[in-house]
């Protein structure tokens, strides 16, 4: 059954990636946005999984802001960002959920939402399914382990995963960011203090929160 399920896992990420390669061929587009929102509390409309790729003429604001983010940090320290975080994790392993030979996951440092975890490419790319079907497989196990050990602790969550990459069609560099999965698991909700600062209330250490999830 495991078996099965990883190969499933696999094809859908080899989809995603043949129908996001077509749709980059378009010059119009300047973003793909690949999303899943999986159970009621994550907004999905369909009772049936579904991952859905949106193609953007520009550039959506939060996206923007994490790429400003990441080419200021390159523009002060001549390395990666991203790449630094993965350093950091590894060495500490405080935080890791899972761990393969080319991914990372785990509960970043200063975590937005309990159990909030992300997966990201330990060598570096800018750009989601770039250089990458060598490591569906590796991409697909990981995906299927973080999900699994989720749903271990919270065998009814619902769940939203959003992939972030770099911009198409001459948009940006994939020179300074990193492409990363954030999956988000709808533990609480989102209130006034949060909409009203874009600060986030997190009651569960990002610590805890990877020790719950490997003790499970």
């Amino acid at each position: 059954m495991q078996k099965i399920f990883q190969i499933e896992v696999e094809n859908y990420l080899r989809m995603c990636c043949r129908r996001g390669t077509d749709l980059a061929k378009d010059k119009r587009f300047k973003y793909l946005m690949y999303f899943r929102n999986f159970g009621p509390a994550a907004g999905a409309s369909l009772e049936h999984p579904h991952t859905q790729i949106v193609a953007l003429p520009m550039v959506p604001k939060n996206a923007l802001e994490e790429i400003h983010g990441a080419k200021a940090y390159f523009d002060f320290r001549e390395r990666c960002i991203f790449c630094d975080i993965i350093r950091q994790e590894i060495e500490e392993k405080e935080r890791i959920v899972a761990e393969n030979k080319f991914f990372l996951s785990f509960c970043p440092f200063v975590s937005r939402f309990p159990f909030e975890t992300w997966i990201i490419p330990k060598k570096h790319s800018g750009h989601f399914c770039q250089d990458l079907s060598g490591e569906l497989s590796a991409l697909g196990e990981i995906l299927k382990e973080t999900i699994v050990k989720m749903k271990r602790v919270f065998p009814n969550l619902s769940y939203n995963y959003i992939v972030h990459s770099a911009p198409i069609n001459g948009e940006g560099d994939g020179e300074f960011y990193h492409w990363h999965i954030e999956f988000m698991p709808k533990l609480t909700q989102v209130a006034g203090f949060e909409w009203g600062t874009g600060f986030y209330v997190n009651s569960t250490p990002p610590e805890l929160a990877a020790k719950y999830l490997n003790s499970k």
